[in-house]
């Protein structure tokens, strides 16, 4: 397979506004997934960050972006939000909101809206990474109008509000996940369309130093491999198409930092779900119709 020169300038512009909800379960480690046993399990590390990015349709026809990042310090996970009404800045957008304690309130202005974020992560459990997956809320108002619920405590949260508040159409459209460990070794799960199934995504790369003949990367969607990638010391870059659910999506894969860089390099993974075959790769003004997920690896010992 040749590799397709690239930068990764390029491969962090091309998110998509499709609407997609996404399930996660990530790790790195070294040759085990997260069912290995305790000795391997002993390899693998923590997920550093995950952010992700939702559209929410307000009733009165205005359009907000929100951008959730968990993260996690010596202290325990927290998260910060931020809010705009384009997704084209997400990346560079400085108003965050840093939020540590476990429940509360706040209130800010953001787009000529009045935003308040409620959350309760008292008794929310975790999976391998600091976003939490069960027994928590987190709600998001504009304007006294519902614009993200997220958690199975939502519902329960939402019925407290009289008069009741309307609730805005959102979802999830693009996502990034930031992990480190000794070797590439991830394990995720998403869904690449509006009512459609999860599936797992696990990255795995045979082999740490460039000088390794036998290296090779592999890709498995639902546990079979849809890409497979040797001679890595010259196809460290490249992009293929597979299909899910029926619709094409392209992986793009860059892993010079890794291969080439100094100890803690870096190795970069994007997913985005194209409209149609026929529709070119990465082309920008595609980008509205796919869903895109980026998956970032450091190495560290």
């Amino acid at each position: 397979m040749k590799a397709r020169p690239s930068t990764m300038r390029e491969c962090t512009s091309c998110f998509s506004d499709r609407a997609v909800k996404i399930a996660t379960s990530s790790s790195f480690g070294s040759g085990s997934t997260t069912k290995a046993s305790s000795a391997s399990a002993a390899n693998v590390s923590n997920i550093g960050a995950v952010t992700s990015f939702f559209k929410s349709s307000l009733t009165t026809g205005k359009f907000l972006v929100l951008k959730l990042t968990w993260s996690r310090s010596h202290s325990g996970p927290f998260f910060s939000v931020d809010v705009d009404e384009s997704l084209i800045s997400a990346d560079t957008w400085k108003r965050t909101h840093l939020l540590r304690t476990k429940s509360g309130t706040h209130t800010f202005l953001a787009s000529s809206s009045n935003i308040t974020v409620h959350w309760d992560f008292t008794a929310a459990q975790y999976g391998p990474g600091p976003e939490p997956i069960d027994k928590f809320y987190l709600a998001v108002t504009a304007d006294s109008e519902f614009a993200l619920l997220l958690g199975d405590k939502s519902e329960e949260f939402e019925k407290k509000f009289t008069p009741k508040l309307k609730i805005a159409e959102f979802s999830m459209v693009r996502r990034r996940e930031q992990v480190i460990g000794p070797a590439l070794h991830s394990t995720t799960s998403a869904r690449f369309c509006d009512g459609g199934k999860y599936h797992e995504i696990t990255i795995k790369c045979k082999g740490t130093r460039r000088e390794e003949k036998d290296a090779e990367l592999s890709v498995c969607i639902d546990k079979k491999i849809v890409v497979q990638v040797a001679k890595l010391d010259w196809n460290f870059r490249g992009n293929q198409a597979v299909f899910i659910d029926g619709s094409p999506v392209d992986l793009m894969w860059d892993m010079h930092g890794w291969w080439f860089g100094a100890p803690a390099g870096h190795a970069f993974f994007l997913f985005r779900r194209r409209s149609t075959l026929e529709s070119r790769l990465w082309l920008e003004e595609e980008s509205t119709h796919g869903f895109s997920l980026l998956i970032e690896a450091r190495r560290a010992s």
